[in-house]
């Protein structure tokens, strides 16, 4: 009886090893894997391009599941329906880190791969994080806003949701630039949910409240474009090159911008960089070829009207 049961057991000892290799040797055509953006503006359409030329060079089935919104909870309610379709890896950028926490671990608990891209939930289990830096992008964009109104005077932020780790570690960034510049203050922080039509209008209330206003900082993509389209207004047309505007992100119009002199500079993220790298790890890691992780700076190129012909993402 005792060699029957030993038996039996190397049996299915050697059965779940063999199972366990099938899943490691699984078809990358069987693979799928879901990309998670913030919400549907052009920053998010570059990592699209980047994650689905990247999902076809490698075989693997590919889903971009667009929130509708930029609320935490519908994040939440994406991921609860990719693990109920049993989708083998996810990656996400996150609006709200908190909030993703436990669905995040339950995903990875029910051996889904997930990564973030862009923004990030450090404390939610996620294998990695791949993008920017931010703070120190952000140390980078405060540093030349203080040169360009020579050290002093009142500017602004003009950020996207309030609650995005990424913008507010951009944040954190140029208030520590800042801190070099005692004669710099910041009248105000504004948010405008990257929505243009509210950041146009939070643009306009910042400089009729604040005439005396040297610079303002368009943390989240839609600030340049907003403040572009602010100052090609007759009523702030003699604040076009007074007032010094350092944004994020290369839109059309923002690049616009720079070729219209309504914006100084441009800190130039590597958003297809960042939607390929989010797959091919995510397939690397759903296959075991990549087993110890680790974060991915996409790095950040400083463009102004010098290099705007000549910069790469």
């Amino acid at each position: 009886m005792r060699v029957l049961f030993n038996s039996a057991r190397a049996a299915i000892l050697t059965m779940s090893l063999l199972a366990t290799g099938a899943a490691f040797a699984k078809d990358k055509a069987d693979i799928t894997v879901a990309v998670v953006p913030k919400v549907a503006v052009p920053f998010f359409d570059d990592c699209n391009t980047g994650a689905k030329e990247a999902a076809d060079k490698l075989g693997v089935q590919y889903q971009w599941v667009v929130p509708q919104n930029t609320q935490g909870s519908t994040q939440v309610k994406i991921i609860e329906d990719l693990i109920a379709r049993h989708v083998d890896g996810i990656a996400i950028s996150v609006n709200e880190p908190k909030s993703v926490e436990g669905i995040i671990k339950q995903a990875v608990d029910a051996g889904i791969a997930v990564l973030t891209f862009d923004s990030d939930s450090a404390n939610s289990g996620r294998s990695m994080y791949i993008g920017t830096i931010n703070e120190a992008a952000g140390e980078t964009m405060g540093k030349a806003m203080a040169e360009a109104i020579g050290g002093e005077g009142k500017v602004a932020i003009v950020t996207g949701q309030l609650g995005a780790s990424n913008l507010n570690e951009r944040i954190a960034g140029v208030k520590k630039a800042l801190e070099a510049y005692p004669k710099i203050t910041i009248a105000a922080t504004e948010g405008t949910e990257d929505d243009l039509a509210r950041g146009v209008s939070v643009t306009e209330a910042l400089l009729r409240a604040n005439p005396d206003l040297k610079g303002i900082f368009g943390i989240s993509q839609v600030g340049g474009p907003a403040v572009a389209k602010v100052l090609a207004e007759k009523e702030f047309s003699d604040r076009k090159g007074v007032l010094k505007v350092f944004a994020f992100d290369d839109l059309p119009d923002t690049v616009k911008g720079v070729k219209d002199g309504f914006i100084d500079g441009i800190m130039v993220q590597r958003p297809v960089t960042m939607g390929r790298l989010a797959v091919e790890h995510l397939v690397a890691q759903i296959t075991g070829e990549e087993k110890s992780p680790a974060d991915v700076d996409t790095g950040v190129t400083v463009v102004t009207a010098e290099n705007l012909g000549s910069y790469t993402k």
